[in-house]
């Protein structure tokens, strides 16, 4: 049977009408006269992981489906549709089994009555949107406009009303990519990105990974190589985060090599460029090579003198020189140099970052460099400072949180520690 034939086949139809991408593979492999082992090796994978992608309709590892599907040959517009970019009704999963359906009124119910008191308890509609394809929201608003609203939330730190507003936008973004624009691809890459990166956050580390596979699918059939830098940075911290340093630095160095790669002939392409470097300079120094976080840092300040001290609003990477001065604080404390990392943030004020995220997230690295001289009082201070920028920066970065109730156990009478420990208590909106 021709190539042609094969994917026009009823067997094809079939499996892309019940969303069965890993049966796409299974067809495309039998037709090359492969077993499981022949594509394992090209994947570098186990038979037993080929099995497992062939019989799930939506396997988990999308970057491992979408490179499985290369080598057996799946048309790109073939393996699009089985990914629900069609115009079929999406699956409805249920988290609490088939008899009952989630449905948006009782998911905020649910929300409401669990207080929101951990960052577990946001996750009810993400986890039945990445369970699957998430239906649509049928809100009238435009698409753009309501990523910018997303975008929005992530930077004010409103970490829960971003995770009960990405499932539904997804979905729509989902409705719009059926129209295989670039444009659209792109932006429905981007949404799965903000999912993952607001995931990582909030330590949900396997649904971050979940939502970063999808990012880079979606990137690659769109072409846009910003968006695939965003899609391949979220799946790097996802890796960091899941102790696979060498990994996590391998992507995120190819990524920034395919940036460069642009030319980088704009303000935007440059912003992506340097911060991409800012990643692998925080990567390598987590992975203790300080040779090469010094010197990738070093690149990026490089890069940066060429960046606005604001950039622009609605810019996918909004990086300015500010920006990578903060990640040399980072880059110091991840290092273990406590000292070296305060001083590079001598010169850093709010005033300088445009997000009460990044407000926040300055005064978070300096607490932790505080934290790490053993100075309660100075940490305790910056953290405070943090809570009033975004509480939500405090409260929902577990990472954070821990040192607030380091603080309020080994030092409780210094001041400010009570009321932090009332922020990380307070519920989230």
């Amino acid at each position: 049977m021709s190539g042609d034939t094969l994917w026009s086949s009823d067997k094809v139809r079939s499996l892309v009408a019940a969303r069965h991408a890993g049966g796409l593979v299974k067809v495309g492999r039998t037709a090359r006269g492969w077993r499981q082992e022949d594509l394992g090796g090209r994947l570098g994978c186990s038979t037993s992981t080929v099995s497992r992608l062939e019989a799930r309709r939506c396997p988990s590892d999308l970057r491992l489906l979408r490179r499985a599907a290369e080598e057996v040959g799946v048309p790109t517009d073939v393996l699009t549709a089985s990914l629900a970019l069609s115009g079929a009704p999406a699956t409805r999963v249920s988290l609490d089994g088939p008899q009952v359906e989630e449905d948006p009124m009782r998911r905020r119910t649910l929300l409401a009555a669990a207080g929101l008191a951990a960052p577990a308890q946001f996750l009810i509609g993400v986890d039945v949107a990445l369970a699957g394809v998430p239906d649509p929201s049928g809100l009238a608003a435009p698409l753009e406009q309501r990523l910018a609203r997303a975008r929005s939330l992530f930077d004010s730190g409103r970490h829960a009303r971003l995770l009960e507003a990405l499932p539904g936008l997804l979905g729509d973004a989902h409705v719009a990519a059926r129209s295989r624009q670039e444009l659209a691809l792109a932006r429905l890459s981007t949404t799965y990105s903000l999912l993952a990166q607001v995931l990582t956050k909030i330590g949900r580390y396997e649904q971050s990974r979940q939502a970063a596979d999808r990012a880079t699918v979606y990137a690659d059939l769109s072409g846009s190589p910003l968006a695939a830098a965003a899609a391949a940075r979220e799946m790097s911290i996802v890796l960091r985060h899941q102790d696979q340093p060498a990994a996590a630095q391998r992507l995120i160095l190819k990524a920034a090599a395919q940036v460069e790669a642009t030319g980088l002939t704009s303000s935007a392409q440059t912003s992506a460029y340097a911060q991409m470097l800012c990643t692998q300079a925080y990567s390598a120094a987590r992975a203790g090579d300080r040779a090469q976080a010094l010197a990738t840092i070093g690149e990026a300040q490089r890069a940066a003198r060429l960046l606005p001290e604001q950039a622009p609003a609605g810019r996918l990477f909004p990086l300015t020189p500010a920006a990578v001065a903060l990640y040399t604080v980072g880059v110091h404390w991840a290092l273990g140099d406590a000292g070296a990392a305060l001083e590079a943030g001598t010169n850093l004020h709010e005033g300088q970052f445009r997000t009460p995220e990044r407000k926040a997230r300055m005064h978070t690295d300096l607490a932790r460099a505080w934290w790490q001289m053993a100075r309660p009082e100075p940490a305790a201070d910056a953290l405070l400072h943090a809570v009033r920028a975004s509480r939500g920066e405090v409260r929902d970065r577990p990472a954070i949180r821990q040192i607030v109730t380091d603080l309020a156990q080994r030092h409780p009478r210094t001041a400010g520690v009570r009321e932090l420990s009332a922020a990380v208590s307070t519920r989230p909106s």
